[in-house]
């Protein structure tokens, strides 16, 4: 694990379970965090990544979103590192 990164596996969670989830992290992100990878997978369909782009695209704690050219998962950008 890197230090400043908080991973979260949202495999298998509904929307509404996977958002819960990521709000209640980004309340108890602490001051050495920087992004939030949330692995959310593609081969079983694309609903997590889309509420991730949609709900976390404009969210005021998240600079920017980043995928690095893998669909499986999505950071969340908190602050540069």
């Amino acid at each position: 694990m890197t230090p400043g990164v908080i991973v979260m596996d949202l495999h298998g969670e509904t929307v509404f379970q996977a958002q819960t989830a990521i709000q209640a992290q980004l309340r108890r992100v602490k001051a050495g965090t920087y992004r939030i990878r949330l692995i959310h997978g593609y081969h079983c369909g694309t609903a997590l990544r889309e509420m991730i782009q949609t709900v976390y695209g404009k969210h005021p704690q998240i600079i920017r979103l980043e995928s690095a050219g893998h669909d499986g998962y999505t950071d969340l950008v908190l602050r540069e590192f």
